[in-house]
Protein backbone atom coordinates (compact mmCIF):
# COMPACT_ATOMS: atom_id res chain seq x y z
CA UNK A 1 0.00 0.00 0.00
CA UNK A 2 1.41 3.49 -1.17
CA UNK A 3 -0.30 6.79 0.07
CA UNK A 4 -0.49 10.10 -1.89
CA UNK A 5 -0.35 12.60 1.17
CA UNK A 6 2.30 9.99 3.28
CA UNK A 7 3.18 13.39 6.04
CA UNK A 8 -0.69 12.79 7.32
CA UNK A 9 0.74 9.57 9.00
CA UNK A 10 2.52 11.67 11.49
CA UNK A 11 -0.79 12.08 13.31
CA UNK A 12 -0.86 8.53 14.31
CA UNK A 13 2.03 9.41 17.03
CA UNK A 14 -1.45 10.71 19.00
CA UNK A 15 -2.93 7.66 19.32
CA UNK A 16 0.11 6.07 21.63
CA UNK A 17 -0.20 9.96 23.36
CA UNK A 18 -4.19 9.69 24.07
CA UNK A 19 -3.69 6.18 25.49
CA UNK A 20 -1.47 7.28 27.52
CA UNK A 21 -3.90 10.29 28.83
CA UNK A 22 -6.67 8.34 29.06
CA UNK A 23 -4.12 5.78 31.33
CA UNK A 24 -2.94 8.55 33.41
CA UNK A 25 -6.80 9.73 33.80
CA UNK A 26 -8.08 6.51 35.00
CA UNK A 27 -5.16 6.04 37.26
CA UNK A 28 -6.18 9.45 38.80
CA UNK A 29 -9.60 8.26 39.50
CA UNK A 30 -8.24 5.97 41.12
CA UNK A 31 -6.32 7.76 43.47
CA UNK A 32 -9.15 10.01 44.19
CA UNK A 33 -11.85 7.00 44.86
CA UNK A 34 -8.81 6.02 47.65
CA UNK A 35 -8.50 9.25 48.90
CA UNK A 36 -12.14 9.99 49.51
CA UNK A 37 -12.38 6.27 51.48
CA UNK A 38 -10.34 3.82 53.15
CA UNK A 39 -10.22 0.45 50.43
CA UNK A 40 -11.93 -1.83 52.52
CA UNK A 41 -15.17 0.27 52.84
CA UNK A 42 -15.05 1.80 49.54
CA UNK A 43 -17.43 -0.61 48.22
CA UNK A 44 -20.05 0.60 50.00
CA UNK A 45 -19.58 4.22 49.17
CA UNK A 46 -17.98 4.41 45.83
CA UNK A 47 -20.30 3.61 43.20
CA UNK A 48 -19.11 0.21 41.29
CA UNK A 49 -17.37 0.39 38.02
CA UNK A 50 -18.10 -1.23 34.91
CA UNK A 51 -15.07 -2.44 34.64
CA UNK A 52 -13.52 -3.53 31.36
CA UNK A 53 -16.26 -2.46 29.98
CA UNK A 54 -15.56 0.96 30.58
CA UNK A 55 -12.51 1.33 28.28
CA UNK A 56 -13.95 -0.94 25.19
CA UNK A 57 -15.68 2.72 23.47
CA UNK A 58 -12.62 4.31 23.96
CA UNK A 59 -10.62 1.91 22.49
CA UNK A 60 -12.91 1.64 19.22
CA UNK A 61 -12.79 5.74 19.40
CA UNK A 62 -9.06 5.68 19.13
CA UNK A 63 -9.26 2.99 15.99
CA UNK A 64 -11.56 5.33 14.16
CA UNK A 65 -8.87 8.36 14.67
CA UNK A 66 -6.28 5.99 13.24
CA UNK A 67 -8.30 4.82 10.52
CA UNK A 68 -9.16 8.43 10.20
CA UNK A 69 -5.60 9.64 9.77
CA UNK A 70 -4.79 7.02 7.37
CA UNK A 71 -7.49 7.95 5.49
CA UNK A 72 -6.19 11.65 5.53
CA UNK A 73 -3.09 10.35 3.60
CA UNK A 74 -5.20 8.80 1.13
CA UNK A 75 -4.17 5.24 0.62
CA UNK A 76 -3.50 3.40 -2.76
CA UNK A 77 -3.38 -0.13 -3.04
CA UNK A 78 -1.97 -2.63 -6.21
CA UNK A 79 -4.88 -3.89 -8.14
CA UNK A 80 -4.66 -6.30 -11.57
CA UNK A 81 -7.01 -4.21 -14.14
CA UNK A 82 -8.08 -5.44 -17.48
CA UNK A 83 -6.02 -3.90 -20.30
CA UNK A 84 -8.54 -3.10 -23.06
CA UNK A 85 -6.05 -2.68 -25.47
CA UNK A 86 -4.29 -6.40 -25.05
CA UNK A 87 -4.52 -9.13 -27.20
CA UNK A 88 -3.95 -12.71 -26.66
CA UNK A 89 -3.10 -16.03 -28.64
CA UNK A 90 -4.79 -19.52 -28.21
CA UNK A 91 -2.09 -21.59 -29.63
CA UNK A 92 -3.21 -25.44 -29.32
CA UNK A 93 -1.73 -28.52 -30.47
CA UNK A 94 -3.98 -30.88 -32.30
CA UNK A 95 -0.84 -33.31 -33.25
CA UNK A 96 -1.74 -37.08 -33.64
CA UNK A 97 -0.55 -37.20 -29.43
CA UNK A 98 -3.89 -35.74 -28.53
CA UNK A 99 -5.78 -38.46 -28.98
CA UNK A 100 -4.65 -40.03 -26.02
CA UNK A 101 -7.39 -40.61 -23.14
CA UNK A 102 -5.03 -40.25 -20.58
CA UNK A 103 -6.98 -37.02 -19.55
CA UNK A 104 -10.45 -37.90 -20.52
CA UNK A 105 -12.27 -38.06 -22.55
CA UNK A 106 -9.33 -37.55 -24.70
CA UNK A 107 -6.58 -34.79 -24.60
CA UNK A 108 -7.80 -32.59 -27.45
CA UNK A 109 -11.47 -32.61 -26.58
CA UNK A 110 -10.42 -31.40 -22.65
CA UNK A 111 -8.60 -28.59 -24.06
CA UNK A 112 -11.08 -27.67 -25.85
CA UNK A 113 -13.61 -27.60 -23.16
CA UNK A 114 -10.85 -25.66 -20.74
CA UNK A 115 -10.32 -23.27 -23.63
CA UNK A 116 -13.84 -22.74 -23.75
CA UNK A 117 -13.96 -21.55 -20.02
CA UNK A 118 -11.16 -19.14 -20.47
CA UNK A 119 -13.12 -17.52 -22.88
CA UNK A 120 -15.30 -16.82 -20.50
CA UNK A 121 -13.07 -15.48 -18.11
CA UNK A 122 -11.15 -13.10 -20.20
CA UNK A 123 -12.29 -9.58 -19.46
CA UNK A 124 -15.21 -9.28 -22.29
CA UNK A 125 -13.46 -6.09 -24.13
CA UNK A 126 -9.66 -8.13 -24.00
CA UNK A 127 -9.55 -9.66 -27.84
CA UNK A 128 -8.80 -13.52 -27.84
CA UNK A 129 -7.55 -15.48 -30.95
CA UNK A 130 -6.79 -18.90 -31.71
CA UNK A 131 -4.47 -20.88 -33.67
CA UNK A 132 -3.80 -24.45 -33.97
CA UNK A 133 -1.07 -26.58 -35.24
CA UNK A 134 0.36 -29.89 -35.80
CA UNK A 135 3.34 -30.13 -38.36
CA UNK A 136 1.74 -26.82 -39.74
CA UNK A 137 0.56 -24.16 -38.14
CA UNK A 138 -2.95 -22.57 -39.01
CA UNK A 139 -4.59 -19.29 -37.43
CA UNK A 140 -8.16 -19.94 -36.99
CA UNK A 141 -8.71 -16.75 -35.46
CA UNK A 142 -7.71 -13.15 -35.17
CA UNK A 143 -7.45 -11.64 -32.15
CA UNK A 144 -10.80 -10.05 -31.54
CA UNK A 145 -13.31 -9.47 -29.00
CA UNK A 146 -16.14 -11.85 -30.70
CA UNK A 147 -15.93 -14.90 -28.60
CA UNK A 148 -18.58 -16.79 -30.50
CA UNK A 149 -16.19 -17.20 -33.85
CA UNK A 150 -13.04 -18.58 -31.70
CA UNK A 151 -15.33 -21.07 -30.09
CA UNK A 152 -16.64 -22.31 -33.61
CA UNK A 153 -13.09 -22.32 -34.56
CA UNK A 154 -12.26 -24.19 -31.82
CA UNK A 155 -14.71 -26.70 -32.00
CA UNK A 156 -13.72 -27.87 -35.58
CA UNK A 157 -10.37 -29.25 -34.41
CA UNK A 158 -9.09 -32.65 -34.93
CA UNK A 159 -6.14 -34.52 -34.23
CA UNK A 160 -3.24 -35.69 -36.75
CA UNK A 161 0.24 -35.26 -37.68
CA UNK A 162 3.35 -34.65 -36.22
CA UNK A 163 4.39 -31.29 -33.72
CA UNK A 164 5.94 -27.90 -34.88
CA UNK A 165 5.78 -25.94 -31.94
CA UNK A 166 8.12 -23.22 -32.98
CA UNK A 167 6.54 -22.63 -36.35
CA UNK A 168 3.52 -22.13 -34.37
CA UNK A 169 4.60 -19.63 -32.14
CA UNK A 170 6.23 -17.45 -35.02
CA UNK A 171 2.87 -17.31 -36.50
CA UNK A 172 1.13 -16.19 -33.21
CA UNK A 173 4.19 -13.61 -32.87
CA UNK A 174 3.40 -12.41 -36.26
CA UNK A 175 -0.16 -12.18 -35.84
CA UNK A 176 -0.19 -10.45 -32.85
CA UNK A 177 2.94 -8.33 -34.22
CA UNK A 178 -0.02 -7.34 -36.81
CA UNK A 179 -2.27 -6.67 -34.46
CA UNK A 180 -0.50 -4.61 -32.43
CA UNK A 181 1.16 -2.36 -35.21
CA UNK A 182 -2.50 -1.73 -36.21
CA UNK A 183 -3.11 0.34 -33.11
CA UNK A 184 -0.90 3.15 -34.81
CA UNK A 185 0.17 3.61 -31.51
CA UNK A 186 4.13 4.98 -29.89
CA UNK A 187 3.63 2.04 -27.16
CA UNK A 188 2.67 -1.55 -28.47
CA UNK A 189 -0.50 -2.70 -26.65
CA UNK A 190 0.36 -5.82 -24.24
CA UNK A 191 0.09 -9.03 -25.84
CA UNK A 192 0.44 -12.73 -24.88
CA UNK A 193 0.45 -16.00 -25.98
CA UNK A 194 -1.18 -19.08 -24.25
CA UNK A 195 0.46 -22.39 -25.51
CA UNK A 196 -0.60 -25.62 -25.18
CA UNK A 197 0.99 -28.54 -26.23
CA UNK A 198 1.10 -32.55 -24.72
CA UNK A 199 4.96 -33.62 -27.30
CA UNK A 200 8.24 -33.11 -28.55
CA UNK A 201 8.40 -30.82 -30.95
CA UNK A 202 10.01 -32.44 -33.65
CA UNK A 203 9.69 -30.41 -36.96
CA UNK A 204 10.60 -26.50 -38.38
CA UNK A 205 12.14 -23.98 -35.99
CA UNK A 206 13.16 -24.39 -32.74
CA UNK A 207 10.76 -23.13 -29.78
CA UNK A 208 13.44 -22.11 -27.52
CA UNK A 209 15.00 -19.43 -30.06
CA UNK A 210 11.33 -18.36 -30.58
CA UNK A 211 10.80 -17.81 -27.36
CA UNK A 212 13.97 -15.47 -27.10
CA UNK A 213 11.90 -13.40 -30.08
CA UNK A 214 8.95 -13.26 -27.83
CA UNK A 215 10.70 -11.81 -24.86
CA UNK A 216 12.38 -9.18 -27.55
CA UNK A 217 9.07 -8.19 -28.04
CA UNK A 218 7.56 -8.20 -24.61
CA UNK A 219 5.26 -11.00 -25.79
CA UNK A 220 5.02 -13.35 -22.42
CA UNK A 221 4.26 -17.43 -23.34
CA UNK A 222 2.27 -19.15 -20.71
CA UNK A 223 3.03 -22.76 -21.36
CA UNK A 224 1.11 -25.62 -20.82
CA UNK A 225 2.20 -29.39 -20.83
CA UNK A 226 -0.75 -31.28 -20.47
CA UNK A 227 -0.60 -34.90 -20.19
CA UNK A 228 1.06 -37.89 -18.00
CA UNK A 229 3.78 -39.84 -18.74
CA UNK A 230 2.11 -42.91 -19.10
CA UNK A 231 -0.19 -41.44 -22.56
CA UNK A 232 -0.33 -43.29 -25.05
CA UNK A 233 -2.21 -43.72 -28.80
CA UNK A 234 -2.63 -46.32 -31.79
CA UNK A 235 -0.55 -45.89 -34.53
CA UNK A 236 0.08 -47.96 -37.59
CA UNK A 237 3.40 -49.47 -37.59
CA UNK A 238 5.98 -49.94 -40.95
CA UNK A 239 4.87 -53.37 -41.58
CA UNK A 240 1.10 -52.45 -41.10
CA UNK A 241 0.22 -53.42 -37.59
CA UNK A 242 -0.81 -51.54 -34.98
CA UNK A 243 1.08 -50.10 -31.95
CA UNK A 244 1.03 -48.76 -28.99
CA UNK A 245 3.21 -45.70 -28.79
CA UNK A 246 3.55 -43.45 -25.55
CA UNK A 247 3.22 -39.82 -26.09
CA UNK A 248 4.42 -38.10 -22.81
CA UNK A 249 4.55 -34.14 -22.63
CA UNK A 250 7.81 -32.64 -22.99
CA UNK A 251 7.38 -30.46 -20.09
CA UNK A 252 11.25 -29.15 -19.65
CA UNK A 253 10.86 -27.45 -22.72
CA UNK A 254 7.79 -26.05 -22.27
CA UNK A 255 9.01 -24.68 -18.54
CA UNK A 256 12.09 -23.07 -20.84
CA UNK A 257 10.06 -21.72 -23.35
CA UNK A 258 8.04 -19.89 -20.59
CA UNK A 259 10.60 -18.72 -18.55
CA UNK A 260 13.14 -17.23 -21.60
CA UNK A 261 9.64 -15.51 -23.30
CA UNK A 262 8.69 -14.13 -19.62
CA UNK A 263 5.43 -16.34 -19.09
CA UNK A 264 4.31 -18.99 -16.61
CA UNK A 265 4.98 -22.52 -17.10
CA UNK A 266 1.97 -25.65 -16.12
CA UNK A 267 1.80 -28.88 -16.16
CA UNK A 268 -1.45 -30.06 -15.84
CA UNK A 269 -2.53 -33.92 -15.55
CA UNK A 270 -5.76 -34.01 -15.66
CA UNK A 271 -9.02 -32.30 -16.94
CA UNK A 272 -9.92 -30.80 -13.91
CA UNK A 273 -6.31 -29.23 -12.93
CA UNK A 274 -6.48 -27.90 -16.96
CA UNK A 275 -9.47 -26.19 -16.35
CA UNK A 276 -8.51 -24.99 -12.65
CA UNK A 277 -4.82 -23.96 -15.10
CA UNK A 278 -7.01 -21.79 -18.12
CA UNK A 279 -9.25 -20.14 -15.45
CA UNK A 280 -6.17 -18.19 -13.68
CA UNK A 281 -4.80 -17.63 -16.87
CA UNK A 282 -7.96 -16.27 -17.84
CA UNK A 283 -7.58 -13.67 -14.70
CA UNK A 284 -3.95 -12.52 -15.11
CA UNK A 285 -3.56 -12.74 -18.78
CA UNK A 286 -4.17 -9.06 -20.13
CA UNK A 287 -4.36 -7.12 -17.22
CA UNK A 288 -2.20 -4.47 -15.89
CA UNK A 289 -1.31 -2.77 -12.52
CA UNK A 290 -2.82 0.07 -11.70
CA UNK A 291 -2.93 2.33 -8.40
CA UNK A 292 -6.70 2.64 -7.03
CA UNK A 293 -7.35 4.96 -4.39
CA UNK A 294 -9.23 3.15 -0.47
CA UNK A 295 -9.85 6.46 0.99
CA UNK A 296 -13.31 5.55 1.37
CA UNK A 297 -12.67 1.98 3.00
CA UNK A 298 -10.66 3.56 5.84
CA UNK A 299 -13.25 6.66 5.63
CA UNK A 300 -16.08 4.35 6.36
CA UNK A 301 -13.84 2.19 8.63
CA UNK A 302 -13.41 5.02 10.76
CA UNK A 303 -17.30 6.13 10.80
CA UNK A 304 -17.95 2.14 11.56
CA UNK A 305 -15.99 2.35 14.82
CA UNK A 306 -16.86 5.49 15.65
CA UNK A 307 -20.47 4.77 15.46
CA UNK A 308 -19.32 0.92 17.35
CA UNK A 309 -18.13 3.28 20.45
CA UNK A 310 -21.18 5.25 20.61
CA UNK A 311 -23.78 2.31 20.29
CA UNK A 312 -21.76 0.88 23.39
CA UNK A 313 -21.54 3.70 25.47
CA UNK A 314 -25.47 4.60 25.37
CA UNK A 315 -26.60 1.43 25.87
CA UNK A 316 -23.81 0.45 28.68
CA UNK A 317 -23.65 3.49 30.29
CA UNK A 318 -26.74 5.63 29.10
CA UNK A 319 -24.30 8.49 27.66
CA UNK A 320 -21.73 9.11 25.49
CA UNK A 321 -18.17 9.54 27.08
Amino acid sequence: MSFQAPLFLAGLVLVPLLAWAYVAHARQRARAAEAFALRPVQPSVVPRRPGWRRHVPMVAYALAFAALVVALARPEKTVAVPDERASIMLVSDISGSMQATDVQPTRLVAARRAAEDFLNTVPRNIRVGALAFNQRPRALSAPTTDRAAVRAALARLEPSGGTATGEALAAALTILARQRGAEGSDKPPPAAIVLLSDGTSVRGRDPVDIARDAAEQKVPIYTIALGTDQGTIQVEGANGQTETRRVPPDRQAMAQVAQISGGKSFAPTDADALAAVYERLGSQVGTKMEERQVTAWWAGGAVALLAVGAGLSLAWFGRLP
